[in-house]
């Protein structure tokens, strides 16, 4: 394809793939779309290890990273250590944590708490890391981007993309000076707003048209997007191309756990929900108990804001998905994954690259289809 976000990238077909996994990243980039990787949960030695692979990979084709620094957080402005962000966890807090273990047979441990990888603090080093490889884009959710990642972009000519869930985010996104808006829905996996994908792709492009250049900037669909027919239908809105997550998660490649790769295949599109018993804010994931334990759920627990929520959450996970992959019952009760509505269309596992050359098939198949509807 010969669109203008395909020349701006260096790609062939205007399909980005967010993943947690190089593996994913190098394969979708090598198959003609551009691989984005979520580079928030490595320390910065690990970053430069998956960057340098990534590198070594893809011949010198493009590829983005994805580094999420949240614009609201407790202690934001406050300098506080880990220590002191620890301090306001409530006991009982951890005691609810022990004791929805305990429902599922799971031995208690001490509580253990961990630095999140969303208090905010990581970002620049994150940053200053993947600026030293040859990256294409860099990308940032939850909220406006640093100012020192806009600052970045514009010196060395990277385009800077954010996500949004809302027209109200995308003016203040382009305001900031971003290059790329990706509008997510609420049918996106992970962190996301309220408002339909179908929905809100226009009501982007409409809001920031009104803005000075806001017509200039590119606006991807993101949100349950496992086809490509659904990106055919995002394009025929406006978009310039489409962002992806949830899809690659059941290929091959994907970092995902085994028994997390089967619950996804066997799950419709109303086996998620948007639960911040997570991170704290509003994440779709695999519908499990231990989603259920947690409100909105009624009768549910009502969740620390980001990042105290994932500081006490996130060694729980990580203790129950490896009781899972052992086959332990009760933690494949309690196991959750971030995952979108579009779980319901992914029933196998395939090769990454396979994935891409069906989304541009089913893409194809779906223009013509439309341009048929216009023939006399």
């Amino acid at each position: 394809m010969k669109t203008p976000i395909c020349e701006q990238y260096g790609i062939e077909f205007p399909l980005f793939a967010f993943s947690h996994g190089r593996d994913v990243v190098a394969a979708v980039t090598n198959a003609g779309g551009l691989g984005v990787l979520g580079g928030v949960a490595f320390r910065p030695d690990q970053l430069e290890q998956e960057l340098c692979w990534i590198d070594e990979h893809v011949n010198g084709k493009p590829y983005g990273v994805d580094i999420i620094v949240p614009a609201k957080f407790e202690g934001k402005g406050e300098n506080l250590t880990f220590d002191q962000l620890a301090e306001r966890i409530p006991a009982e807090h951890r005691d609810f944590i022990n004791q929805l273990l305990t429902d599922h047979d799971i031995e208690v441990e001490e509580v253990r708490i961990r630095s999140s990888a969303l208090a905010g603090d990581t970002g620049k080093s994150l940053l200053d890391v993947a600026l030293n490889h040859p990256i294409t884009m860099m990308a940032n959710a939850l909220g406006v981007p640093p100012a020192y990642m806009i600052e970045a972009g514009k010196e060395r000519g990277i385009p800077v993309a954010a996500l949004v869930g809302a027209k109200e985010h995308a003016i203040k996104q382009v305001q900031a000076g971003v290059d790329l808006i990706v509008a997510q829905g609420t049918e996106a996996g992970g962190h996301c707003g309220e408002v339909s994908t179908l929905v809100l792709i226009p009501e982007v492009l409409e809001a920031i048209s009104e803005i000075p250049g806001g017509k200039d900037i590119p606006v991807l669909a993101a949100g349950g997007i496992v086809t490509g027919r659904q990106m055919a239908a995002c394009v025929a809105m406006g978009a310039a191309g489409a962002w992806t997550g949830s899809v690659w998660l059941t290929t091959e490649e994907a970092e995902t756990a085994p028994h997390t790769k089967q619950k996804m295949l066997a799950a419709s599109s109303r086996d998620t929900v948007r639960s911040a018993g997570r991170t704290g804010k509003p994440s779709r994931q695999l519908r499990s108990d231990w989603t259920d334990a947690w409100a909105p759920n009624p009768g549910g627990r009502n969740p620390l804001p980001l990042p105290l929520q994932s500081m006490v959450a996130e060694p729980a996970l990580r203790r129950i998905d490896k009781l899972a992959a052992s086959g332990h019952s009760g933690a494949q009760a309690l196991s959750t994954y971030f995952v979108g509505q579009g779980v319901g269309l992914m029933n196998k596992i395939k090769p990454a690259r396979e994935v891409v050359l069906e989304f541009i098939e089913d893409y194809v198949a779906a223009a013509e289809r439309l341009s048929g509807t216009l023939e006399d």
